[in-house]
């Protein structure tokens, strides 16, 4: 019989006992997964970032729109090497429950900015930039909708509504796009803005905020200081941030993500901790006098520590991968009602990872000072215990 086959009986030895210790530390890691896919994806847009790109918005906050001759001011900076804007336009799709994340953008140079980030076709290029109510529907979006190329599908806004009352515009898909990085979100409509412009009710030629490349990353100081001083006392003032920066500010919306994940993940796994470890030492405890015998055959106090341990971390492994199992069923359940928010909404090789690390942190943390009680224990004094 080797040392597995007898870490193995020991564990099992109080069925119901090491079953429940199980269970609990199943718990923890499918809470763990969840919870930190969540996070990952809902930050994803802060990984995608890149540092020569920077955001232009409304000093009051980003709800608040800035005039459209605010771009051709700022793409004559010296320093700034590509810029294009932004327009939300709070659609959705037959009902106000279909949300459809839809922007109105400059269609050339919006495409130049993302070519980063995003695939398109030539022939989307041209059917986008050419198409008055034409509009540019990403992979995750199509996939999600069924439609196609070619499709003319009403999309209404719950903010915006046109000249003759109604709020539903009519356009038609002349292409989609994929994503060229994991972190990319596809799950987007795009339409043109001078046809958005022209047929809106209200908020004529304003715009929500200006996205431009740099042309380095030194320029960034001197290009955010050259704007924000440029309409400085206006009646739009404008705040300009890298757009890693201005990802986590529109995070944060929502609240620190990574601060409620920490939290719960560390409440259970101190829980689980003391739970577990106390199971060990109990455990051991029960095991003394046969202790002093495995001793008194020629167990060494190593080895009598490495099985110990052993234990502790089969017992870490038993309840924790079945743990990151669940979660991952979880997450796609649950990635469908969460695409809106959280695109990129999945257990990924990192995070299995990370829980695998966590598994064996568990394990030996539990077992470590019963393992080393274990190993000191006196053969005599083992073996006078009742």
């Amino acid at each position: 019989m080797n040392d597995l086959v007898l870490i193995r009986k020991n564990l099992f030895r109080r069925k119901l006992r090491a079953i429940l210790m199980m269970v609990s530390i199943l718990i923890a890691f499918a809470i763990f997964a969840v919870l930190a896919s969540f996070e990952r994806a809902f930050n994803a847009g802060q990984d995608r970032a890149t540092p020569d790109r920077l955001v232009v918005l409304n000093k009051i906050n980003f709800t608040q729109p800035l005039p459209i001759s605010y771009y051709n001011r700022v793409a004559a900076i010296d320093g700034v090497a590509q810029i294009t804007h932004f327009s939300w336009f709070g659609g959705y799709y037959q009902e106000p429950r279909n949300f459809i994340a839809a922007f109105a953008v400059d269609p050339e140079n919006w495409m130049k900015l993302r070519d980063s980030d995003f695939v398109f076709s030539p022939e989307a290029r041209a059917a986008f930039i050419r198409e008055r109510t034409g509009v540019l529907v990403g992979a995750r979006m199509m996939e999600k909708w069924g439609w196609k190329v070619g499709d003319h599908i009403p999309i209404s806004s719950s903010i915006w509504s046109q000249r003759n009352g109604s709020h539903a515009w009519d356009f038609i898909i002349v292409g989609s796009f994929t994503a060229r990085i994991p972190q990319a979100d596809t799950n987007v409509m795009l339409m043109g803005y001078d046809y958005f412009n022209e047929t809106r009710s209200f908020g004529k030629d304003l715009i929500n905020w200006l996205a431009l490349r740099t042309t380095s990353v030194a320029a960034n100081e001197r290009v955010i200081d050259a704007i924000d001083g440029m309409f400085a006392n206006t009646p739009y003032e404008t705040t300009t941030d890298s757009e890693k920066a201005f990802s986590k500010a529109f995070a944060a919306q929502l609240g620190n993500i990574a601060l409620i994940v920490e939290l719960v993940v560390g409440a259970a796994f101190v829980t689980i901790l003391m739970i577990v470890g106390n199971t060990m030492v109990m455990t051991v405890r029960e095991r003394t006098r046969e202790i002093g015998v495995l001793k008194t055959l020629g167990f060494s106090g190593g080895r009598i520590l490495r099985m110990v341990l052993g234990e502790s971390v089969l017992l870490a492994l038993l309840g924790g991968l079945p743990g990151l199992a669940i979660a991952a069923l979880v997450v796609m359940a649950l990635r469908g009602s969460l695409v809106n928010i959280a695109p990129a909404f999945a257990v990924s090789p990192v995070i299995a990872l990370q829980g695998l690390a966590l598994m064996l942190a568990l394990g030996l943390i539990t077992g470590i000072i019963p393992a080393l009680n274990a190993m000191r224990l006196k053969i005599a004094a083992a073996l006078g215990r009742g």
